[in-house]
């Protein structure tokens, strides 16, 4: 049975809208569907996973209303080319709500998953909470600015559901309300102040065993590692296809790849696992969970096909360029830069730059994901980094110089 059966199904009819405002919600809503999927596994939450599937069917509502205002677009066969990549984004787009659907219902409909999926959590790793606002909260009717949780705890409200509407990216001017249903992520030393001061109520984490099966260990870490790569791709696949960018969508293309060989040892090591764990069942989660992935990632491909085939970006998309005040951004490190040898720390790099490295590709060495380590800066690394325009310009001047 659904999880969420007897919900009306919501009757959709053509009105005119923003395409760009719908591709926008679109880009967005697929990120946060892809945290709150994982989340809900590695937390073991039935809260979280239901989450994932309203989300999912808001997504279908948004994926029907691109598809119509695309139709209604439609006047030439030059407007056909141009847009032919955007239906491509909006299917993709989809196709990644799908996947995290099927994530959710790995915990929902208990098709089992080891304990050493949470053991697996790194512990520096921020943790995701869903918790419902109490009327009585010090934090209802007020703004975000005006709680400042962010400087004062390190805790971000990533989204909010105010009964069927979603507020994705609440900004600082976003106030809370009673019952709000609030999406936090933060460190686990602050979020569960902050969880109880919201909600009334204490959140306790799981309590995980260390896995004890080698080869289960090496599939659990893995898939985790897709995880994050998928997660980067589908980044890269919208920041190559707003900033009609070549060289992202030829890293989304290499992630892709590299996610496709992770997931061929991930199935070895779980067949062998499955010889020594006690409970072969409760290994069917992983499998699932491995086929997703590899979802999420060809859903990116398919985001930056267009860019790929060297077809024009319609001005559509170009128009949702605005809506960001960040971009991604893809050096090549000369050997003779001064970033040669610079290292980086949380993420940012020792020099005056103000651009956020988040992942580099290491000829020979495959991907490192900053997030989940430092690292020193090497000549011929490939930098994948987030930051303004300016920075971005002037990190660029660096890297080659």
């Amino acid at each position: 049975m659904d999880p969420l059966e007897g919900e009306a199904s919501v009757s959709i009819e053509y009105e005119p809208v923003n395409v760009k405002d719908v591709l926008v919600e679109m880009k967005d809503t697929a990120e946060l569907l892809i945290d709150l999927s994982y989340s809900a596994v590695l937390h073991s939450s039935e809260e979280i996973a239901r989450e994932v599937l309203r989300l999912e069917e808001r997504m279908d509502v948004l994926e029907m209303r691109a598809r119509m205002g695309l139709m209604m677009a439609v006047r030439n066969p030059d407007d056909a080319e141009q847009l032919a990549p955007v239906l491509g984004i909006v299917a993709a787009a989809d196709d990644v709500s799908d996947a995290a659907g099927d994530i959710a219902k790995i915990v929902l409909e208990d098709i089992g998953l080891p304990e050493a999926m949470r053991a697996a959590l790194p512990e520096a790793v921020e943790t995701l909470v869903r918790g419902v606002v109490d009327p009585d909260s010090a934090y209802v009717d007020r703004t975000l600015a005006a709680i400042d949780l962010e400087s004062e705890t390190g805790v971000r409200v990533i989204a909010l559901r105010r009964g069927d509407e979603w507020l994705l990216n609440p900004g600082p001017e976003t106030a809370i309300r009673a019952d709000d249903v609030a999406l936090l992520r933060g460190p686990d030393v602050a979020i569960g102040d902050v969880c109880e001061t919201m909600t009334g109520t204490t959140d306790e984490p799981p309590v995980t065993d260390t896995p004890g099966v080698e080869d289960l260990e090496r599939a659990v870490d893995t898939i985790v590692h897709m995880k994050n790569l998928s997660e980067l791709a589908v980044d890269l696949a919208y920041s190559a296809v707003l900033f009609d960018s070549e060289p992202l969508a030829e890293e989304v293309r290499n992630l892709e790849v590299e996610v496709d060989a992770l997931e061929s040892r991930f199935e070895a090591w779980t067949l062998r696992a499955a010889a020594d764990a006690p409970d072969p069942i409760a290994l069917r989660g992983l499998i699932h969970l491995g086929s997703a992935t590899e979802v999420i990632s060809d859903a990116a491909i398919d985001i930056s096909e267009g860019v790929l085939r060297e077809i024009d970006v319609h001005p559509v998309v170009q128009l949702a360029v605005e809506e960001s005040d960040e971009i991604i951004t893809r050096v090549e490190v000369d050997p003779s830069s001064d970033l040669d040898g610079t290292a980086i720390v949380g993420g940012v790099p020792n020099t005056e730059s103000t651009m956020s490295v988040i992942a580099i590709r290491r000829p020979g060495d495959g991907w490192l994901l900053v997030g989940d380590a430092d690292a020193e800066i090497r000549g011929d690394d490939v930098l994948i980094s987030k930051g303004t325009r300016t920075a971005a310009a002037a990190f660029e001047e660096l890297a080659a110089s």
